[in-house]
This record gives C-alpha cells, structure tokens and sequence, in this order.
C-alpha cells in the first residue's frame, strides 16, 4: 500500500465493507480528522456532496449516522 491510498474489500455474505487507507500525516492529526465531526464533515463526502455527522459512537460494535 502507498501513502494516501485506499484498498476496498466488500464481504457481501455478512454485508460489511472494510476500508483500509494509510496517510502520510502524524496519527494525532488523522485521529482528529476521524473523530471530530466538525472535520470529518469537511472531508468526507466528495463535492458537490456534503456530510452531517449527527451521532458518533466509538464503542466496539458502535456506529456513526
């Protein structure tokens, strides 16, 4: 894998799609970008799109809408 790349793999049978992308920038900064929804918003949907994070929830099982 290269920096900035992103590697897809889809497991239809349980309906789970893993992403797996690295990032040449130090793990604080990526951790803010993942975890803080006023960032995450800003990157997440490509243009013209937009995305408004309304719950996060970091527990094992959790989910985010």
């Amino acid at each position: 894998m290269t920096k900035n790349e992103a590697v897809f793999t889809k497991d239809l049978q349980n309906k789970k799609l893993n992403v797996i992308r690295t990032f040449d920038a130090p793990i604080n900064l990526v951790w803010q970008a993942w975890t803080e929804s006023e960032i995450l918003d800003q990157w997440w949907a490509p243009k013209p799109y937009r995305a408004e994070t309304k719950t996060m929830d970091f527990r094992e099982g959790g989910y985010w809408l």
